[in-house]
């Protein structure tokens, strides 16, 4: 039975936990041996974890005597490769920005891997030097290989460090299909369905989720007297801000704060459309989540949108207020009819092959 070992930073609510908790619970059903290493053993999903895998904790030390943290990381780190240096046949750093998760992957196993979940190059404002300093940081010529959730991401890294391209994969999320059309039967409080209603679920993060786009796009549709609600499934830093902003907005009937949710799902299922606004995305889970549940998706240019869901899924807009509202707009006064049948079965086949060949080091090497 092969070992493998996840290093995350927590399993609060988020689509790099959802994807995460999804992969290794499929993976130990499959009679892999799987350990999980969190920095921090907390967060909604932690009781989702399948009770065959093995959770350690390896907390780095935030003392504010920087001498004293210095000397307690040294001495985790010490015991940690006492402990755990090359003992699994593959580990993976799933938690992309990570130092200590980068520092776990990189001691317990040769066929170490380093998990890219979003683009960091517009995470960084397209600053290089900054993208540069981020991936060194993180040790990144050190690892076997590198997965990355998008052609974007992936294309954007291979144009700077070149010479390591042969290690390079794109691998998207898995996504555990029966259980999201499962629970999306659950029964919830309905919203009354005289309006066009849409659905954003995600952090409520400024820098890359602009939810301030979506509320500026909402007062637009309101003033000009179209019929619509918004629900925000989701929290985060600037989740104060929003409110405030819908608040002084007088879009408090428009837009509803619904909060973080264990199951998104009867949502997506009440909604007529999935809508993200963000500034920059890895491969966003509600894509895939929407599609297994057939609902239309308005997004911002981010990832691979163009590729996959432009055309096919849904529309996709430029990452401005104008060209929001107009997609919106276009959205409440003729729908928009899903041209193709996703087929999550499929999807999932592809990404189980991927996985397996990641996680064998021989057998990677030979296809």
């Amino acid at each position: 039975m092969k070992k493998i070992l996840f290093a995350a930073h927590s399993l609060e609510i988020g689509g790099i936990e959802t994807a995460l908790v999804t992969l290794i619970n499929h993976l130990v059903e499959k009679q892999y041996d799987i350990t999980l290493v969190l920095e921090k053993k907390q967060g909604i999903f932690l009781n989702q974890i399948n009770k065959k895998i093995k959770i350690i904790e390896y907390s780095p030390s935030y003392c504010e005597n920087k001498f004293i943290a210095k000397l307690k990381n040294g001495i985790n780190r010490f015991k940690y490769i006492i402990k755990h240096k090359n003992k699994y046949d593959c580990s993976i750093s799933f938690a992309t920005y990570s130092l200590p998760d980068s520092f776990v992957a990189r001691t317990s196993s040769k066929n170490s891997v380093l998990w890219v979940h979003n683009n960091y190059l517009s995470f960084f404002n397209n600053n290089e030097e900054e993208y540069l300093k981020f991936f060194t940081n993180l040790k990144v010529d050190s690892f076997k290989k590198i997965v990355f959730v998008s052609e974007e991401s992936k294309n954007d890294f291979e144009q700077r460090f070149k010479n390591l391209k042969e290690k390079l994969i794109v691998c998207n999320n898995l996504i555990d299909y029966q259980k999201i059309i499962s629970k999306s039967e659950e029964k919830i409080e309905q919203i009354k369905k005289d309006e066009v209603i849409f659905l954003n679920i995600g952090r409520h993060d400024e820098k890359q989720k602009k939810l301030s786009r979506l509320i500026d796009a909402s007062k637009k549709l309101n003033d000009n007297g179209y019929k619509f609600k918004v629900l925000l499934v989701g929290d985060g830093e600037n989740n104060k801000e929003y409110k405030e902003k819908v608040k002084n907005l007088g879009l408090e009937e428009k837009i509803l704060f619904l909060g973080p949710k264990k199951n998104p799902y009867p949502y997506y299922k009440m909604c007529d459309s999935v809508i993200l606004t963000s500034e920059f995305e890895g491969y966003p889970v509600v894509y895939i989540e929407a599609l297994t549940l057939g609902k239309p998706i308005i997004t911002t240019d981010v990832s691979d949108s163009k590729k996959d869901i432009e055309g096919k899924f849904g529309l996709v807009c430029e990452k401005n207020v104008e060209d929001i509202y107009e997609k919106m707009k276009y959205f409440i006064e003729n729908g928009y009819t899903i041209k193709q049948k996703f087929n999550p079965e499929e999807f999932n086949k592809k990404i189980i092959k991927t996985v397996e060949n990641i996680i064998s080091e021989e057998d990677y090497e030979k296809n």
